[in-house]
């Protein structure tokens, strides 16, 4: 059979300024200083120490993110002023309201900025330096991240040149080119070593004797063009979910907003020197080219920093590729203010809104982006959780950070895979009323070895991440709601009016055919099962047996691992559904299993208190779900999946 989409849920009928900030006024100096107000509505006395303070007046000022003082305590720096001016100008963020502060910040900074003129200089002077036909092109696809430290409050800063503009350094350019030779003479059979010293009078060396001390080609600062006002400087985020503490996994979000360069545009220079003939400086201009293609600066296998010449053709061929579609929730990149200079939210009456602590609400709504850094976290999520059913957690440990990456001191490593998306797109954003269609995103998957893969070892790391993906679309959806298939909420007087998500493979492949039946599914699971843990077998040179998993800690009511393991259940089953939820969905979310009008944090997971992610997944396959429930020999969720195998049309376990 040729792959089908999954019926889709039904709809129910609707019922600052460039002035340096002065000292600070004495404190005995009796001058009063001005009140710092952002945004409209009715003002009142606010704090007027510039902390983070507010007078717990719905009617009164706002926290604001810029210092205060008598001269001009709402600074608005020009268009063409860089980020740097904007941090001169921010307040200690050392109260309630820092996390809000920093969005606003970088919102302001991203939303301001007009640096074409600048840029316009900055790329006519590289054509000067460089030459005539000494310059190209290259476009980022997605993101890119090169260089930087960290700024006020731990934010992520990319590489700013002396006046604060986004750039790419001459020298990691001359970094990349010089990698990427060694690289292409190791692929020869030397060693790394001896290719430095094959280098040397291509790169310059110390320990070179004579003219090959010195380099035979200058590496220019490369500049974005100055098609884009900003080139390309756009808020990012950063969310390290999952971690591990004394062997276990962690679930604890942390979101960590921070600038990267969006589909810029640079233009790259490098000029000969005298002692340079015409075949150096085409060979250096060639593993110039390879290296920036194959990604620079940071999170390059989570798909930052690849750069593509025009015209260039893809030289390394995919472990994986397959074309996706998202429908639901979608993957969200940060969450945007829907109004930078009124950062918090009003009543219709214009009065601040509170949350149930006294806290203000931040106005922002998330902003939906196709994320290559998704699809590797999702399956670095379900590598450990089968994993563990199979290996010791510090075993489980140190392959999860060999495949995928790791930044602890210990394991550091960039991983043996690179993720990217191609052609991601936004076809329709999330609803904004109950009348719209879910949101939809597509794109193309495509997985990579990344350079530290052992050549030895990829034959059988293609078929466990091969099989991986497999079962990553299949158990789950994506990014917001991934737990959850996607459903309408149209019938509710509050948004979000779908929730949950499908993550569909869209492909003529057999390896990707979707049964028709349970029992083919669950035949085919267990053989895309099986063939993850024999490839598993093969790295690890341990002998593993999946048919007696092990036991994962301490299973109780309000206690579990996420892990396939002795504890946990998956099985496949079809139902009547319910309004426009899938049988599996609808008996989750039944009376029985709820606290009063509340789901059960033990079953639907919590956001009140102690955060808990729900320990049940479920994927609507169209004709059945796969329903996967750890810690399942305890109630509740030992309640709930007898009660999905009773009241199931048809239902198969198809693990343990």
């Amino acid at each position: 059979m040729v792959f089908e989409r999954p019926s889709r849920p039904g709809k129910p009928q609707p019922s600052a300024t460039n002035q340096p900030n002065p000292a600070a006024e004495p404190a005995n100096s009796g001058k009063k200083k001005k009140v710092i107000q952002v945004g409209g509505g009715n003002r009142g006395n606010g704090s007027n120490d510039g902390s983070n303070r507010d007078d717990r007046n719905d009617n009164g000022a706002i926290p604001s993110p810029w210092l205060g003082h008598p001269i001009d305590p709402v600074p608005s720096p020009n268009k063409t002023a860089s980020f740097v001016e904007y941090l001169r100008w921010m307040r200690a963020p050392n109260g309630d309201y820092k996390d809000t502060t920093k969005v606003q910040i970088l919102q302001m900074a991203e939303e301001g900025a007009n640096y074409r003129d600048r840029f316009t200089q900055l790329t006519n002077r590289t054509k000067l330096i460089a030459g005539e036909g000494n310059t190209f092109q290259v476009k980022c696809p997605w993101r890119i991240r090169v260089g930087g430290h960290r700024g006020p409050e731990s934010i992520l800063l990319p590489a700013f040149d002396a006046l604060g503009m986004p750039y790419i350094p001459s020298s990691t350019l001359r970094g990349v080119a010089r990698t990427q030779a060694i690289r292409a003479l190791m692929a020869d059979g030397r060693s790394w070593k001896d290719a430095e010293k094959d280098i040397a009078p291509y790169f310059g060396s110390l320990e070179a004797i004579g003219a090959n001390r010195t380099g035979k080609v200058i590496f220019l600062d490369a500049y974005p063009l100055p098609h884009q006002s900003s080139g390309g400087l756009t808020v990012d985020m950063a969310n390290n979910i999952w971690g591990w503490e004394d062997n276990q996994p962690q679930y604890s979000p942390n979101p960590n907003p921070f600038f990267s360069l969006q589909e810029a545009t640079f233009l790259i220079g490098i000029r000969p020197t005298a002692a340079c003939d015409n075949a150096t400086f085409e060979r250096i201009q060639q593993w110039l080219i390879a290296g920036l293609q194959a990604g620079i600066g940071s999170q390059v296998n989570t798909g930052y920093g690849g750069l593509l010449r025009a015209g260039a053709k893809e030289t390394v061929k995919p472990l994986l590729k397959v074309s996706f579609c998202i429908e639901g929730q979608l993957i969200h990149g940060r969450q945007r203010l829907a109004n930078v200079q009124q950062p918090f939210r009003r009543d219709r009456d214009g009065k601040l809104k509170r949350d149930k602590k006294g806290n203000l609400m931040p106005d922002t709504f998330p902003d939906a982006e196709v994320r290559p850094v998704a699809f590797k976290s999702m399956m670095r999520y379900w590598f450990r959780t089968f994993a563990l059913g199979v290996l010791q957690p510090s075993e489980v440990q140190q392959w999860e950070a060999n495949l995928f990456g790791s930044i602890n001191l210990q394991t550091h490593s960039r991983g043996w895979i690179q993720v990217q998306v191609n052609d991601g797109v936004i076809v329709r954003r999330e609803a904004k009323n109950n009348r719209d269609e879910f949101g939809e995103q597509t794109g193309t998957l495509s997985i990579y070895f990344s350079s530290e893969a052992p050549v030895n070892l990829q034959d059988q790391t293609k078929i466990l991440l091969s099989n991986l993906a497999w079962m990553m679309f299949h158990l789950g959806g994506i990014g917001q709601g991934a737990r959850r298939p996607c459903y309408s909420r149209q019938n509710r007087d509050y948004p979000p009016w779908w929730r949950g998500s499908n993550l569909i493979a869209e492909s003529e492949e057999d390896f990707w055919e979707l049964p028709n039946t349970i029992e083919e599914f669950q035949q085919k699971f267990q053989q895309r099962l099986q063939a993850f843990y024999n490839a598993l077998t093969q790295l690890t040179g341990r002998s593993l047996n999946p048919r007696s998993p092990l036991t994962v800690g301490q299973v109780s009511r309000d206690q579990w691992i996420e892990a396939v393991d002795s504890q946990c259940r998956v099985i496949v089953c079809a139902g009547e559904s319910n309004y426009a939820k899938s049988f599996a969905l609808a008996t989750l979310h039944a009376p029985q299993f709820k606290n009063g009008q509340d789901y059960d944090g033990n079953l639907c997971g919590q956001v009140r208190g102690t955060v808990k992610p729900s320990p049940v997944w479920i994927a609507d396959l169209g004709n059945y779900q796969v329903v996967t429930v750890f810690g399942a020999t305890q109630d509740p969720r030992k309640t709930y999946l007898e009660t999905l195998k009773q009241d199931a049309a048809e239902c198969r376990q198809i693990f343990p």
